[in-house]
């Protein structure tokens, strides 16, 4: 019997909400960054991949934001947290949250709902 993975349910599930809720103006995407191997992970960090990307980043009026999830008592990396500060610093809103109500209430007060 597979386990669930709550973090991957919170992930889907703001997903959908984006698909059906967010503004046509609203960009959204994921960054998959889990190489599956050594050799993949070296090619991809010469491409460009950065430890740390947030699992979700949004662009909408001009603004720029990174939503990293995490379920109930979950924390972040240190590149997770790195990646959010640099983030900041280039001027754009970076958040974890945990849990779906969380996220989903962030999204809400950053405007990307319709």
């Amino acid at each position: 019997m597979k386990r669930k993975n709550p973090e991957r349910e919170i992930h889907l599930a703001v997903a959908d909400h984006l698909r059906k809720r967010a503004k046509p103006d609203v960009v959204w995407f994921h960054v998959p960054n889990a190489p599956r191997s050594a050799v993949t992970g070296a090619i991809l960090k010469r491409m460009g991949m950065l430890a740390g990307v947030s699992d979700f980043i949004l662009i909408h009026a001009k603004e720029f934001f990174a939503l990293e999830l995490k379920a109930p008592g979950g924390r972040p990396t240190e590149s997770q947290l790195e990646f959010q500060s640099r983030f900041r610093s280039a001027g754009g809103h970076a958040v974890v949250a945990e849990g779906l109500d969380e996220a989903l209430g962030c999204l809400a007060l950053w405007g990307v709902f319709r």
